[in-house]
């Protein structure tokens, strides 16, 4: 018997690392706050795991931009199997740079203002960007000319690294076009710092470090929602709002591509999209309106929308970071 023994349990480990060693492992490559214990992640990557048998793992890459930089640095080898946080800015450069494959499913019941038809990528949430104020700030600017003349000190985030920082570029673009320049002459002076990501930003303004900070009409919702906290507002802007739209792809050498189809699959259900509105703060790409939490519903509505589509971003976006590189390095 206790010559026996230590072969019976050898035996029985085996068989365990040999099941274990069999469960899939399917890395997605996100943004930090994606993956954080407060953000979407955790309870996504326990809602998948109920139905996929597999063992599904994050890597936070830090902000968007800096995902898209990562996955092209590692190239063919990467190890991630979906790219989960860029946006409509970003998707055009992913696709030439061949990192994602098409995603061969045709998404019914989006809930965008937009029509969706890419065939790489498929949207998870979406929302406008805003700046974001405590409901006591005195003269919130109403457009960007007002917020250049103020005194009004505010957060931004670099668009090298960061989805938002991006964003405000095309918001400019979109809004201003030749006269993008002149704006951002303007706000130069407005600008306390900039951040590489949206986290360090908004953290800096609840620091009160500035008036206002680069966020979403959706992020008074966490204060309201999840602080009991009603004094934070989102300044509404009379040209519109620059919309943003996160998508998620299968990263084109995935050795594991009927899982992540199955992913892709899960993100646009109502088990991933009923995570989204109070974790990610974001309006979720496949859920009605009136789904949403309460609170929602006292959000800032934009009159005007404003977004260029993938080639349109891509096109202007090396012009206007120069525009912007410029006017704030004076």
């Amino acid at each position: 018997m206790k010559l026996t023994t230590p072969i019976i349990a050898a035996g029985l480990s085996t068989i365990a690392g040999a099941a274990v060693a069999q469960t899939p492992v399917l890395t997605v490559y996100t943004y930090d706050s994606f993956a954080s214990d407060w953000g979407p992640g955790p309870q996504v990557e326990v809602a998948f795991e109920e139905v996929c048998g597999c063992d599904l793992q994050f890597t936070a890459t830090g902000d968007g931009a800096a995902l898209l930089s990562r996955l092209r640095l590692e190239g063919t080898r990467t190890e991630a199997d979906i790219v989960l946080g860029l946006d409509t800015n970003l998707i055009a450069a992913a696709v030439e740079a061949g990192i994602v494959a098409e995603h061969g499913l045709s998404p019914e019941g989006l809930t965008l203002p937009v029509a969706w038809d890419d065939p790489h990528f498929l949207p998870f949430d979406w929302g406008y960007f805003a700046f974001v104020h405590r409901t006591d700030m005195a003269d919130v600017p109403t457009n960007f000319e007002a917020l250049a003349a103020s005194d009004a000190s505010i957060v931004i985030q670099d668009p090298r690294s960061s989805t938002p920082g991006l964003g405000l570029l095309m918001w400019v673009q979109n809004a201003y076009g030749d006269r993008a320049g002149e704006i951002w002459a303007g706000l130069a002076d407005n600008v306390v710092t900039v951040t590489p990501g949206w986290s360090e930003a908004y953290g800096l303004f609840l620091d009160g470090e500035a008036d206002m900070v680069l966020s979403y009409t959706t992020s008074p919702a966490y204060h309201l929602i999840a602080e009991e906290d009603p004094g934070f507002g989102a300044a509404a802007f009379e040209e519109g709002h620059y919309m943003q739209i996160e998508v998620a792809g299968v990263v084109a050498t995935t050795d594991v591509p009927d899982l992540a189809a199955q992913f892709m699959e899960f993100m646009i259900s109502p088990a991933f999209q009923e995570i989204i509105p109070t974790t990610n703060w974001m309006y979720p790409a496949a859920l009605a309106a009136e789904d949403l939490p309460d609170g929602f519903d006292t959000l800032t509505q934009p009159e005007q929308a404003l977004i260029f589509d993938a080639d349109e971003a891509a096109a202007v976006r090396e012009d206007a970071l120069a525009t912007w590189q410029d006017a704030l390095s004076q």
